[in-house]
């Protein structure tokens, strides 16, 4: 347990090196006592935990059962409020020149929820009267789609990043899982070329899991998403997200203008008139069209 306690201490107190740790540890009473050595003890050279991962630690959850018992400790003592969780994610800079990296071609991965909006799509049609869409040469396999990627010859687990005006750089990306009182509880790490929207359902199905009291969960627009913000509302939760406005173009009525007809299953446009149900389209939404003879003489054409 020492060699995590003065890992701790290296993080909490923001020291720059293990090797640094170490020096600051030998001269400072409160961190001996806190390690467990006596003043006279001579402490651990800063290559030990290095070693010890490497042959012990590594490929463990160690550390994961250590961050899992605190979190215990803290909810028994009644620290933890999770009625509202706060998920974002943060890129982390590794050490690593992005030019000492070789190009590679991987295979595009499916959206994983393909399956299943492929099956509401369907069911959403037949509720409509229409066939399901037909898929795409069944007969003929396709070849996988790819990408090419860059990956790093130091730190091959990182991911090339790069967002608006920053200059690229290889990265981790780490979604964090806070409650109102900033205890964290739960993280995911990834390379920092994954989005974080691609890593919110393994976070959010461990804390719905752990802390079944969420009644809110507070994001940010990058998380603002229709697959994401379903999945929080089926698990009966309040999506807390920054208002975005309509992306329309100029000239044309925004869709707040227009009246759903939940009763007949239509919209009403500014016009009053009705444009009904058409299809159900490969992104699960559906088209509602409009009547041309009526559209042609609209005060509102121009």
């Amino acid at each position: 347990m020492c060699l995590f306690k003065i890992v701790f201490i290296q993080y909490i107190f923001g020291i720059r090196s293990l090797r640094q740790t170490i020096k600051e540890i030998e001269v400072n009473t409160a961190y001996r006592w806190f390690i467990g050595y006596d003043i006279g003890e001579a402490i651990p050279h800063f290559s030990t935990f290095g070693k010890n991962y490497s042959r012990r630690f590594k490929g463990t959850d160690i550390f994961e059962r250590i961050f899992s018992r605190i979190l215990q400790e803290a909810v028994r003592c009644g620290f933890v409020d999770a009625s509202a969780v706060f998920i974002d994610g943060t890129h982390i800079k590794t050490n690593a020149n992005k030019h000492k990296a070789s190009n590679e071609v991987i295979e595009k991965q499916a959206k994983h929820y393909q399956e299943k909006l492929n099956e509401e799509i369907t069911n959403d049609r037949q509720m409509h009267g229409k066939k399901p869409l037909k898929k795409d040469n069944d007969d003929m396999p396709k070849p996988p789609e790819t990408k090419n990627i860059k990956r790093s010859t130091t730190d091959p687990e990182s991911g090339l990043f790069h967002k608006g005006e920053h200059e690229k750089c290889l990265a981790y990306v780490a979604n964090t899982a806070c409650d109102r009182h900033n205890f964290i509880l739960d993280s995911d790490l990834a390379p920092g070329n994954i989005h974080d929207s691609k890593m919110f359902d393994g976070i959010y199905a461990c804390l719905i899991e752990k802390f079944p009291e969420i009644h809110a969960v507070a994001v940010d627009t990058g998380y603002k998403t229709p697959w994401i913000m379903k999945q929080i509302i089926d698990s009966e939760r309040v999506p807390a997200v920054p208002y975005k406005r309509p992306m329309t173009k100029v000239g044309f009525f925004k869709k707040y203008e227009y009246v759903y007809d939940e009763y007949y299953d239509r919209m009403i446009c500014p016009a009053n008139q009705i444009l009904k149900y058409s299809t159900t389209n490969r992104e699960r939404y559906r088209e509602y069209k409009s009547n041309p003879a009526y559209c042609k003489t609209c005060s509102y054409l121009s």
